[in-house]
């Protein structure tokens, strides 16, 4: 992408958009405010390799105003890229993880819980709930699993990493946008994750005017190369046509990683 583009912190305060950097990586930029979630940005992570095609523009993840951590598993929760958005950065984490990240080497933590709400400028961040793991394995520390509800000129849900829960109900009302996770990264799902199916009945609770898939497409364990890989490119398909049957009032734009979309373009 063009440097112009992402080269001034807090660029654009006419700017509305979404990229799909990866996985759960998102970069939202509305308010004049750049927030990013869950910030993979390596190549290797653990056992887990990137796509070749899904390459990083470094633009993309300078001078960012604050970082959304949802839950310290390896695939969300990676040191060195937290670093190489910078140790100063904001760092909104769940309730338990400041002392790791702080041993890290990030020295801006607001640890948060379920119902916490904070402020980056004119955006109000309210943490929630999420169905998911808390342990950072094999015998890593422990900390809540948060989503985020993101309130500006757009409302924005980013669940991190959860099951479907009765209560996503209760996050509805006038949100117009769901990062909804799909898949994860590889050919088999375990719990505390949506698939296609789960994501799309989460539609209906959530009921918001735009559905983006994410947590797909990007990593793979390493190993895999030569065995079929449809589990990278078939989940948001498939949460598509899903969803047009069960929550058929929601709009479904799937965003290949590393691109982006207008909410001015798909909502104003």
């Amino acid at each position: 992408m063009p440097k112009s583009q992402y080269s001034e912190k807090g660029t654009g305060a006419n700017t509305a958009r979404i990229t799909y950097v990866g996985h759960a990586t998102v970069l939202m930029e509305f308010d004049g405010v750049r927030l990013l979630t869950d910030p993979l940005l390596r190549n290797r992570i653990t056992f887990l390799r990137r796509r070749k095609y899904s390459k990083i523009p470094a633009d993309v993840y300078r001078n960012i105003d604050a970082v959304l951590l949802s839950h310290l598993h390896h695939d969300h929760l990676d040191p060195p890229s937290l670093r190489s958005v910078g140790a100063d950065v904001e760092l909104f984490a769940p309730r338990g993880s400041g002392e790791y990240l702080s041993g890290k080497g990030m020295r801006s933590v607001h640890e948060m819980s379920e119902g916490d709400v904070a402020a980056v400028d004119s955006l109000r961040i309210r943490a929630t709930y999420a169905d998911h793991s808390p342990q950072r394995h094999p015998f890593g520390v422990r900390a809540d699993c948060l989503g985020y509800v993101i309130e500006g000129a757009y409302s924005v849900y980013f669940p991190g990493d959860t099951d479907l829960f009765p209560a996503m109900d209760e996050l509805a009302g006038d949100l117009d946008v769901a990062l909804m996770p799909v898949w994860g990264w590889g050919p088999t799902l375990g719990s505390g994750h949506l698939d296609p199916r789960r994501a799309a009945e989460a539609l209906r609770l959530l009921r918001p005017r735009l559905a983006i898939p994410i947590h797909w497409g990007v990593f793979y364990p390493a190993g895999l190369g030569l065995l079929n890989m449809d589990f990278l490119t078939t989940p948001p398909i498939r949460f598509a046509e899903l969803a047009a049957e069960i929550a058929p009032e929601v709009t479904v734009r799937i965003v290949e990683p590393g691109h982006s979309v207008d909410l001015d373009d798909l909502l104003g």
